[in-house]
């Protein structure tokens, strides 16, 4: 058997339809749509349309908003950097950000910071710059000898901007 050989199976593909040539062809003229209307003319989208039925998308009830200003933290317990630094993926004596995190491939994606945690233990020191950590994961850390570093996160405040325009 040869390349060249190969051959699909009788009747799996069928050719395409050429509608519209002539009306000797069957499919001439109005080429299988009918007669006028909306569905016989190009750039038809009757999507969710129910036959004048109230639509589901309009059935269900509206719940909740996207926050556009939310901000999205990657979340590390210190369990998660006891295991690195044990590992020795990170070093306990430099200073562990965003940007370590991210060069050893701990950290993907987009993110505006890093948010400690407190599940787990921690042994080593740890100095640690983060955009937020909770209070049992700061006890945690200066129990041990380290320390965490609360970066400042830019608030926007609208109605300044407003006010002054």
């Amino acid at each position: 058997m040869n390349l060249n050989d190969i051959r699909d199976n009788a009747g799996s593909t069928k050719n395409r339809k050429r509608v519209g040539r002539g009306i000797g062809s069957g499919t001439g003229k109005t080429a299988g749509r009918g007669v006028k209307g909306q569905k016989s003319r190009s750039g038809v989208s009757l999507l969710g349309f129910e036959g004048g039925q109230m639509p589901l998308y309009r059935r269900l009830p509206k719940r909740g908003f996207n926050n556009i200003f939310a901000k999205t933290f990657a979340v590390f317990n210190i369990s998660d950097l006891q295991k690195a630094v044990d590992d020795k993926k990170l070093d306990a004596k430099k200073v562990i950000n965003e940007a370590v995190l991210r060069e050893k491939g701990m950290l993907k994606g987009r993110y505006d910071g890093i948010r400690i945690l407190a599940r787990g233990e921690v042994k080593a020191k740890l100095n640690i710059e983060a955009a937020g950590a909770s209070k049992a994961a700061v006890a945690a850390i200066e129990k041990a000898g380290g320390k965490i570093t609360i970066a400042e996160v830019k608030v926007i405040d609208l109605k300044a901007k407003s006010d002054n325009s």
